[in-house]
C-alpha cells in the first residue's frame, strides 16, 4: 500500500496541496467501520469466564459462565452459539447444561466415547424442561439472555464441561483460542482468552471461601455493522403545532423491489399473507415485513402531544412491521436533553442511563411485565404505546429548531435511522411567509388606470 501511494504522487503533482492531502487520506488509510464501541454503553460487553474447578487424570472440569454486561442489548431466541478452537488435541468427555452441535470423529476411542472430538466445537444451550440431572445453575434457557438493566438475574448463562487430552496443571493447560459468539447471528467479536485471578466461592454455610484452580476470561463486544448490512428500525416524528408528519426516510432499511425480490415484503390484505408467514420454505426467523416506504421491521414514532405552562407531553409508539417476529422483552433507548426532568411515564418502565458523569440525557424504556413486554407481530396488536411528561427547564426548553425531538433512538440495541434535521416539524412562525406590501393593491390600480388612459 505504501509503494502504491508513493507511485501515485507523480500523477497528482499538479493538483493543489489540499486535494493531494484528501486523495492521500482516501487511498492510503483504512477506515474500520466495525469497531464495537457504543457511545451510550461504552463498557457494555459479554464476558465469558472459564473456572477450572477440579483436575481429572487426563484433563480438567470447568464451569463456563457468560455474563451479559450490556445495559440494553439482550440475546433473544433462538439464543447464543459459542465456539472456539482447541490449542492441542483436547476432547470433551461430557457436558452439563449445554451440548455441542456435532460430535465429530471419535473413531480412535473405544469403549467410552467422548461427547465431542471436534477441533472447533460449537456449543448451544439446552432447552427449558431439561431433566434436572443434566442441569446446573443458570442453564437451560434456550440460549436467551436478558439485558443487564431489564433482568439482571437472567443476564447470565452457564454450563459445565469435562475436558480430556488436556493439561492437568496450571502450567500444562493450554487456553482455547479463536472464540466466536453468535447471538443468534453475527455481530460479536471476541478477544483472546486471558488468565485472571482465580474466582472465589462462598460455601453454603457462608463460613468458608474456596477458589477455582485456574480462571481465564474472554470478552466479546457487539458491532451493529457486523450484525447486519441494513438497519433494523427507523424513527418518524410529528407534533401538535404542525400538521406535517415526518415519516421514516424512504428506503431506510431497504427498498421494495418486487421485480428482483418478489418475496421481500407482503401487503396486509394480501391473500398470500398466511402462507408467507408460515415460511414458504424459508427459515421462520427470517424477517417478513409489511410493504412500506421505509421497509423497516420496527418503527418508533415520537409525537409532541401537548404543551402546558410548566410541563410538556410526548407520546411514543413502537410498531412492529415484521410478520414473523414477536419481540419479547423489547426495549428502546432515547437520547433527549430533557430526560433530566422527566416527571412521569405511563405504561412503560424507565431507567436513566448515565454513561458519562454529570450528563443525564439518555433513558431506557421497556414494557411492563405481563402487560406490554411482548411486542406482537405485525398487525392490529403489533404496537406498544406510552406517554412521557417532562418538566420544562426555562434555560433550555424551546419548541424551535426541532429541539423537542430526540437526538437518537435505539431499538433492542440497534441504532434507528432518524429523519434529516431539516425535515423536522417546525413552529408555524418559523416557516417562511411571503411578504405582502400594503402599497401593492394601490400600485396595481394605478397601473390599470394608466393602461386604460393610454388607449382612450
Amino acid at each position: 500500500m505504501e509503494s502504491q501511494c508513493l507511485s501515485a504522487t507523480g500523477s497528482i503533482a499538479k493538483l493543489s496541496s489540499f486535494t493531494i492531502l484528501l486523495l492521500f487520506l482516501v487511498s492510503c488509510l483504512t477506515f474500520t467501520s466495525t469497531e464495537a464501541y457504543d457511545a451510550l454503553d461504552p463498557l457494555g460487553n459479554i464476558t465469558i469466564k472459564w473456572d477450572v474447578i477440579s483436575w481429572t487424570p487426563d484433563g480438567y472440569v470447568a464451569v463456563v459462565t457468560m455474563f451479559n454486561f450490556q445495559q440494553y442489548r439482550h440475546i433473544q431466541a433462538p439464543g447464543w452459539t459459542l465456539g472456539w478452537t482447541w490449542a492441542k488435541k483436547e476432547v470433551i468427555w461430557s457436558m452439563v447444561g449445554a451440548q455441542t452441535t456435532e460430535q465429530g470423529d471419535c473413531s480412535r476411542y473405544k469403549g467410552n466415547v467422548p461427547h465431542c472430538c471436534k477441533k472447533d466445537p460449537t456449543v448451544v444451550d439446552l432447552l427449558p424442561g431439561t431433566p434436572y440431572n443434566q442441569q446446573i445453575a443458570n442453564c437451560c434457557k434456550a440460549g436467551v439472555m436478558q439485558s443487564y438493566i431489564q433482568d439482571p438475574a437472567n443476564a447470565v448463562s452457564s454450563f459445565q464441561i469435562s475436558v480430556g487430552a488436556a493439561g492437568t496443571t496450571n502450567k500444562t493447560v493450554r487456553l482455547p483460542k479463536n472464540f466466536t459468539l453468535k447471538a443468534p447471528g453475527p455481530g460479536y467479536s471476541c478477544g483472546r482468552a486471558a488468565i485472571v485471578k482465580p474466582t472465589r466461592y462462598l460455601t453454603a454455610d457462608k463460613r468458608r471461601m474456596t477458589q477455582a484452580m485456574m480462571t481465564w476470561n474472554v470478552t466479546c463486544t457487539y458491532s451493529q455493522f457486523l450484525a447486519q448490512k441494513t438497519p433494523t428500525c427507523c424513527v418518524s416524528l410529528s407534533s401538535f403545532y404542525n400538521d406535517t408528519i415526518v415519516n421514516c426516510p424512504t428506503c431506510a432499511c431497504g427498498c421494495e423491489n418486487n421485480s428482483t425480490d418478489p418475496g421481500s415484503c407482503v401487503e396486509p390484505d394480501s391473500p398470500y399473507l398466511a402462507s408467507a408467514v408460515a415460511g414458504s420454505g424459508k427459515a421462520t426467523n427470517s424477517p417478513l415485513v409489511q410493504c412500506t416506504s421505509h421497509m423497516c421491521p420496527v418503527r418508533v414514532h415520537w409525537h409532541v402531544k401537548l404543551n402546558y405552562k410548566e410541563y410538556w407531553r410526548v407520546k411514543v409508539t413502537v410498531t412492529n412491521f415484521n410478520y414473523r417476529m414477536n419481540y419479547t422483552l423489547w426495549n428502546i433507548v432515547v437520547q433527549h436533553p430533557n430526560f433530566d426532568n422527566l416527571t412521569k411515564i405511563f405504561s412503560f418502565n424507565y431507567k436513566d442511563l448515565t454513561p458519562y458523569a454529570g450528563l443525564n440525557d439518555t433513558a431506557m424504556l421497556w414494557g411492563v411485565k405481563f402487560y406490554n413486554d411482548l411486542l406482537m407481530q405485525a398487525g392490529p396488536l403489533g404496537n406498544a404505546q406510552s406517554e412521557l411528561l417532562f418538566r420544562k427547564d426555562a434555560s433550555t426548553f424551546t419548541f424551535e429548531k426541532g429541539w423537542a425531538f430526540p437526538r437518537r433512538i435505539y431499538f433492542n440495541g440497534d441504532n434507528c435511522v432518524m429523519p434529516p434535521p431539516d425535515a423536522y416539524p417546525w413552529l408555524p412562525n418559523a416557516s417562511p411567509r411571503p411578504t405582502i406590501s400594503l402599497l401593492s393593491p394601490v400600485i396595481t390600480i394605478l397601473a390599470s388606470l394608466v393602461f386604460l388612459l393610454s388607449y382612450a
